[in-house]
């Protein structure tokens, strides 16, 4: 039916290589094979980007097939159609002369078809005495029939691209999500930790990406905020172990402090004369750990280690107040204290300061308050008014707060102690009768 040899164009169109290469190609097809026209036409949609055709060139295309007659193309049954110019505008939707033929020269330069121009330029058919097309001169399809498979394969590939893409996209706006939300988080459960230096980097990596990159920098991009998440939850973690750590020494009551037997306290004793200085002037000791302590009752036979906790005084030379009360006046008012000194009792002001720091452990004092409180009222008054703050622990909401209150009204000079435990010793004497 068809040509079986290689034709030239017609006219000044110059006959090249890869015109030759495409034609014998195109004969290349095995008698029996047949495809679906219209399956093969959306094949060759997906793969558009790898052939190298615009939409407008698939649209004289779809043209071009629909005048070829049946559903399944065959060399059996021809393979050549041949509408006119005029025919092929009103199926393209009006498209213009010259539109049509640049996109018909296009499909050919891509070898989706063949010319098989007739001697005087024209496209038409000759029919053979049964009435079937003896020979036939127009648009080749073979073309699209010998490469069917190398569509699809192109086809495949780029929809796994795209679903690749896709997931990268996916996994992308993942993390961009984790990130915003851990970053939040940390801002919420710890307002005082910086994290500025993450977020600059969270914003500068989304920044540098184009808005149509292609899969290997939105690869890349992952992996680094990947990264950041990583940290972050890292960072996250810590603080949720120390919140667990804390909250567990304060529910089973379990406190131990470093014992250094380096440490020079100065004991009630060794004061001389009447009230004295704090215990420690000396601003080149930057550490003094407190002896060990428990409190009364809570240690068994297989409990786990006893968690360590180090009180650091501030290092620089601060000009102390001096002691206000004397020791046995605080003990009588606030006898609770003894409970948590050095096995049960507090003989010194070494045992107080040790026993208060016990009890701002297992009150949830921040250390930080607690070190502010010692650098403005002194380190033994600070000791007192834990001890006054533990005789009235069911009355005080916050007790972090109201020592971070009561420092605040010291450091102004609003404050004193001496009230405060007459207070307590008076509030002490009336309820004693009551009780006997």
């Amino acid at each position: 039916m068809e040509r079986g040899s290689v034709t030239t164009p017609f006219g000044r169109r110059a006959m090249t290589l890869g015109m030759l290469a495409r034609q014998i190609a195109a004969g290349d097809i095995p008698p029996k094979q047949s495809v679906d026209k219209w399956k093969l036409f959306r094949t060759v949609c997906e793969a558009k980007s790898e052939i190298g055709v615009s939409d407008r060139s698939l649209a004289v295309l779809n043209a071009l097939l629909s005048f070829y007659p049946g559903a399944e193309l065959s060399s059996e049954n021809g393979l050549v159609v041949f509408p006119s110019n005029t025919q092929l505008s009103l199926r393209t939707h009006g498209m213009a002369g010259t539109t049509l033929r640049r996109h018909l020269a296009c499909l050919v330069e891509t070898g989706l078809i063949v010319r098989r121009d007739s001697p005087n330029g024209k496209r038409y058919a000759r029919k053979s005495r049964n009435g079937t097309i003896g020979e036939a001169f127009g648009f080749d399809l073979a073309p699209l029939l010998a490469r069917a498979e190398e569509f699809k394969v192109s086809a495949a590939k780029l929809a796994a691209e795209k679903q690749h893409l896709r997931l990268v996209r996916e996994r992308l706006s993942l993390c961009r999500r984790d990130i915003t939300k851990l970053l939040e988080l940390s801002r919420e459960i710890s307002p005082d930790v910086d994290c500025q230096d993450f977020d600059s980097e969270f914003h500068q990596l989304i920044a540098s990406l184009p808005r149509n990159a292609p899969v290997g920098c939105f690869e890349a991009l992952l992996d680094k905020l990947a990264m950041l998440r990583d940290e972050l939850t890292n960072r996250l973690e810590i603080l949720l172990n120390s919140q667990k750590t804390a909250t567990n020494d304060h529910q089973n009551g379990w406190h131990k402090q470093n014992s250094d037997p380096d440490s020079k306290f100065e004991s009630e004793p060794s004061l001389g004369k009447g009230e004295g200085i704090g215990l420690a002037d000396d601003p080149c000791q930057t550490e003094r750990a407190t002896v060990s302590s428990n409190l009364p009752h809570q240690r068994r036979c297989g409990d786990p280690p006893l968690a360590l906790n180090r009180f650091i005084p501030p290092t620089d030379s601060i000009d102390r107040p001096r002691r206000q009360i004397p020791l046995p006046a605080v003990l009588q008012a606030c006898p609770q204290i003894a409970d948590y000194g050095p096995s049960g009792r507090v003989a010194n002001w070494k045992d107080l300061i040790t026993a208060a720091i016990v009890v701002r452990t297992m009150l949830e004092v921040s250390a930080d308050a607690y070190e502010d409180a010692c650098s403005v009222l002194g380190y033994e008054n600070a000791a007192a008014v834990m001890a006054c703050i533990l005789e009235r622990a069911d009355q005080i909401n916050s007790p972090g707060g109201y020592l971070r209150d009561l420092t605040r009204r010291a450091r102004k000079q609003a404050f004193s102690l001496a009230p405060m435990v007459s207070a307590l010793s008076q509030a002490r004497r009336v309820s004693a009768p009551m009780t006997s």
